[in-house]
């Protein structure tokens, strides 16, 4: 026949040519072993079933979306609230009521009403002579209830504190002036609204001093008005009111007890002395005599800081597991389009087996396959969870938070990782269940 050539166009534009001696040659280059082939049919497989594999990427999309977003809000939030208890100063100690171990918050901390801290308790821990590094400290108790003022009505936080709050809490007067240590002996009903307090009662630049508004059933002059603060430290003086601390105890809340005291050392250096001065004074003030005994909690900024990372960190990372799962679902998606996409292709991995493709190689097609799916999911999973957590970050400025933006590299790195291990995991079982097909049985498919 000397060197006539005959050519079988076979589906899937593969060409297999026979010549004089019975040899055939691959024209096509889809069953070379060069890396991009297999990405180049998978792609083209991709396309031919468009619908379909569109559902599987979204799983895998919405899957990866989720982890960006939530580690990324999650840090943001976290560095908040951080940044709002450095933002009370690095060498104050907090006391609060209630044990806790030395890495946890304290029973009071979670919302638990605990009686323990008392105002002779305060007044032991300003003494120079116990706790000398010392040079101020406030108690501090709030309640809720609504205030009233010419027909506006609306609840608010009130606070009451000492006469040395605006030392403690380094905050500043915007008009009229902050209540004594006289009128806060002498149950005086004065008032220290924050900013947004007074904007709402008495509109933006009204004046406020002087006039008297009712919270609860009690009448309160206004005496001043703190400048714009922000929250820090959980609360946000803003949206508080403030009164003299028995005022708040004896006539709002009829109780004897704080919230919380803080405390101002002389310097951060001395905060480990000044705390260990602080534990042995409450013990001697609530007679105890075994540290585990103790009904008080004493937190530094420092070990308020760590407490804070580890809590929310744990949250951050929970929540991160929870968005993972949908990523499972996304997983099980994939399985079911490669085994479909398995089953569809029958005879096409018979005649690969035919012309000697090795069972290495179909499982390398059908699992690259797979990752294709999961590694274009996870490219557009990381677009929108970007996109999501900057339009995010962006809204909550604007309400006047300061929420940074932070989409760390060890997320994408995660997201891309992730991506890829479920295309392997779950691309595996077909891809074995297609290189175990009998070619025989294949061509014979129908």
């Amino acid at each position: 026949m000397g060197m006539q050539n005959m050519e079988f166009r076979i589906k899937n534009s593969l060409f297999i040519i026979f010549d004089s001696h019975s040899q055939f040659k691959i024209l096509n280059s889809q069953f070379s072993m060069r890396f991009s082939d297999p990405v180049k049919i998978a792609l083209s497989n991709l396309k031919a079933a468009k619908f379909r594999s569109f559902l599987t990427i979204l799983g895998i999309v919405i899957g990866i979306a989720s982890v960006i977003i939530i580690i990324a809000v999650g840090t943001s939030a976290q560095e908040l609230i951080l940044d709002q208890v450095r933002g009370v100063g690095s060498n104050l100690i907090g006391v609060l009521p209630g044990a806790s171990e030395e890495s946890g918050p304290p029973a009071s901390a979670l919302g638990v009403v605990i009686t323990t801290l008392k105002y002779d308790d305060l007044k032991a821990l300003l003494k120079k002579s116990n706790v000398p590094n010392v040079i101020d400290g406030a108690g501090y108790i709030s309640g809720n209830n609504t205030v009233q003022y010419e027909g506006k009505d609306k609840n608010y936080t009130f606070r009451g504190t000492t006469a040395s709050y605006v030392d403690v809490e380094n905050a500043e007067i915007e008009s009229g002036r902050f209540f004594t240590k006289e009128e806060e002996a002498s149950l005086a009903r004065l008032a220290v609204l924050g900013s947004e307090v007074a904007t709402d009662l008495f509109g933006k630049g009204g004046d406020a001093i002087g006039k008297k508004i009712k919270i609860g059933d009690q009448s309160f002059e206004v005496i001043g008005i703190f400048k714009e603060r922000g929250s820090a430290a959980f609360s946000n003086q803003d949206t508080s009111i403030f009164m003299p601390l028995f005022t708040a105890q004896k006539i709002m809340l009829g109780v004897d007890y704080f919230n919380f005291i803080r405390l101002k050392v002389d310097s951060e250096a001395n905060i480990d002395r000044a705390k260990a001065d602080v534990i042995t004074t409450l013990r001697e003030q609530h007679d105890i005599k075994k540290p585990e005994d103790d009904d008080f909690s004493v937190r530094d900024q420092k070990a308020g800081l760590d407490a804070i990372t580890k809590v929310t960190g744990a949250i951050k990372y929970f929540l991160t597991a929870i968005a993972a799962i949908s990523l499972l679902v996304g997983g099980v998606g994939i399985m079911n389009t490669m085994l479909i996409s398995v089953n569809q292709r029958i005879q096409e991995v018979g005649l690969r087996k035919t012309i000697g493709a090795k069972n290495s190689v179909i499982m390398l097609q059908f699992l690259m396959e797979s990752i294709v799916v999961t590694l274009l999911g996870g490219v557009v999973g990381i677009i929108l969870g970007v996109f999501v957590s900057f339009v995010a970050a962006v809204i909550i400025q604007r309400l006047g938070y300061h929420w940074p933006f932070i989409v760390t590299f060890s997320s994408i790195f995660l997201a891309v990782f992730i991506s890829a291990l479920i295309g392997i995991f779950f691309g595996i079982y077909p891809a074995r269940r297609a290189a175990k097909l009998n070619i025989t049985e294949a061509l014979r498919y129908e």
